[in-house]
């Protein structure tokens, strides 16, 4: 009996070593959720200098995969060395962790079919977290269920956006709507950028997104769940049109920002606020690509494409009638009371949102006369898109609608997709040198506030030029630039909440921090590395660029989440999940 228990013992030692020595690391940076079998397939080693690595099967036992490391690579960001594991010749499915030393193993990982299904599904279903005015029930929102919060059915006109039928402190509804961020107020600006990109994957991959399922309360209507998610937002940014001359209000939000509390428990008061140019064209924008994409479900929601278009031509016809009006919240706050000091989404260049604007419309009617009223190419390099910079959404559409559109318009195709390609092929240039090997992060100017949407922006720039080529070198850039959101980074994080083995856990969020439960609302796209830091926030580590990131609630300079930022997160992982058999 002694020499059983004494063999016993043993056993349990050698199993207990083993888990000790096969501990997870985090000094081995890759995609937590996985990858393609067909596709490239790349982790980081942040450790000290080593020549192998292994791919263990589930049991962590057994090398299913063994290969050399990169020679060590300095990132020209932080200075740390790294090297590369590629191990895209593994194409077999399952579950595996990758080894280095023996003893350094990474979070599990799989090679899989349809890996990246799980966050676009989420990162679409981020929105229905967001939504103004409803209750969210337990049935489509789990334990992050929550009471309705601003019903907005009574919200004042501020002084600032006075009409003759609209004076002020009279009342309007404006209920519905996306929560912009981790506050609650809503911004025409911004949504401007978030539905013209939702609604731009719908036009890139609609067969796709039809059998998208994220189960909201539409989930069973036959409107995709994506369209009847940008409906929800849609509806309340037709509030914001002022009916008697077709200006639109700035944003819809409180005098000033909440507290930490649950939508329910704010209630101060609402206002709209000043019209002005630039969120009266991203209006128009918005509704003319939603009138020529709803005009394919008239049964479903008869009216609908026609209201969206008359009301973005009644748009396009106030900014042309009033070209130059800015909002400026400091000079307003000078003027009218009470004081707003909410998000300002402060534009001083409307050049963009004019070429925004003019390419739907004329898309969606047809009509030369758009095409010709503003100049569309101005002498300026391609810039990715952001709220403040619109131009390159516009071009996104022209060239998906390229069979379709008048000649006016096809005669500029060619040289626009040259332009296309060469700024795509500029993001390429020298990622197979970089630290990460991945195509965010080439510069530190890469990392600013909303750092992880400029690297799924960076995703759709690329899988645009592969549209638009056919070369598979961009799709598998705008891949490598979603490994990157999910895990191989300089800081290991999933910026998804909800993904990954690493995952942020404490976003600059209202409800995440209000509502009791550990976990924060999934499906939310944290803001990313942001050396500015300027919330202030004392837990940051470090202010290297790559590495300027803290998890903490504190944080709303590197970890808050908006709205569009979620969106080129939804497109690209979305995107990548429709051509994942190129690979």
């Amino acid at each position: 009996m002694k020499k059983l228990f004494n063999h016993k013992l043993l056993v349990i030692a050698i199993i207990c070593c083993q888990q000790v020595a096969l501990a997870q690391s985090d000094k081995i940076r890759l995609n937590q959720l996985g990858f393609y079998p067909n596709a490239p397939k790349i982790a980081i080693w942040t450790g000290d200098k080593q020549s192998m690595f292994f791919v263990l099967g589930a049991n962590k036992l057994d090398t299913v995969f063994r290969g050399a490391l990169s020679e060590q690579r300095i990132s020209s960001i932080s200075q740390k060395k790294t090297q590369v594991a590629d191990f895209s010749t593994l194409k077999k499915t399952g579950k595996y962790f990758l080894s280095v030393k023996g003893s350094e193993v990474s979070y599990p990982f799989e090679i899989s079919k349809d890996i990246h299904r799980k966050a676009a599904i989420a990162s679409l279903k981020g929105f229905y977290y967001q939504r103004v005015s409803t209750d969210l029930p337990e049935a489509y929102a789990g334990k992050w269920h929550r009471k309705a919060g601003h019903p907005d059915n009574a919200v004042l006109i501020h002084a600032s956006a006075t009409s003759e039928s609209r004076p002020e402190n009279s009342l309007i509804s404006s209920p519905k709507g996306w929560y912009d961020a981790g506050d609650y107020n809503k911004y025409i600006v911004n949504s401007g950028i978030t539905m013209g990109t939702l609604f731009s994957l719908y036009e890139d991959h609609p067969a796709y997104i039809k059998g998208f399922q994220t189960n909201i309360p539409e989930s069973n209507n036959s409107v995709p769940d994506l369209l009847d998610e940008a409906l929800w937002n849609l509806r309340w940014m037709l509030t914001m049109q002022d009916p008697a001359d077709g200006g639109v209000y700035h944003k819809l939000t409180n005098p000033s920002f909440d507290a930490m509390v649950m939508p329910d428990k704010a209630t101060k008061p609402r206002y709209v606020v000043q019209k002005n140019t630039i969120s009266t064209l991203d209006f128009a924008a918005v509704m003319a690509q939603a009138s020529r994409i709803f005009k394919s479900y008239q049964k479903q929601l008869p009216g609908l494409s026609d209201s969206c278009l008359n009301a973005a031509i009644k748009a396009w016809k106030w900014a042309k009638a009033n070209p130059s009006v800015l909002y400026q919240q400091n000079e307003m706050n000078k003027k009218f009371d009470p004081d707003i000091v909410t998000g300002g989404y402060e534009d001083r260049n409307s050049s963009d949102e004019w070429i925004w604007a003019a390419i739907e419309l004329y898309i969606t009617t047809k009509d030369d006369s758009y095409y010709t009223a503003v100049n569309l190419y101005p002498d300026t390099p391609l810039q990715l898109p952001t709220w403040s910079q619109v131009r390159m959404l516009g071009y996104y559409s022209l060239l998906r609608a390229e069979k379709y559109i008048t000649n006016a318009g096809k005669k500029d195709i060619p040289v626009l997709k040259k332009q296309l390609i060469a700024f795509a092929d500029n993001l390429m240039s020298g990622v197979e040198t970089q630290a990460y090997q991945m195509v965010m992060g080439k510069t530190a100017r890469d990392y600013m506030w909303g750092s992880s949407s400029h690297a799924a922006n960076q995703g759709i720039a690329l899988l645009q030029a592969y549209y638009a080529s056919g070369d598979k070198k961009y799709l598998t850039g705008a891949l490598s630039n979603l490994d990157y959101l999910l895990g191989r980074n300089a800081v290991g994080y999933s910026f998804l909440t909800g993904i990954g083995s690493k995952q942020v856990m404490h976003p600059h969020h209202r409800p995440s921090e209000a509502d009791g439960i550990a976990e924060p609302v999934p499906g939310l796209l944290s803001g990313g590395p942001n050396p500015g830091q300027q919330d202030k926030c004392t837990t940051y580590t470090t202010k290297i660029p790559d590495e300027s990131f803290t998890d903490d609630v504190c944080s709303y300079a590197s970890n808050e989440i908006a709205i569009n930022w979620n969106a080129p997160m939804v497109y690209l992982a979305a995107a990548l999940e429709a051509l994942q058999s190129r690979f």
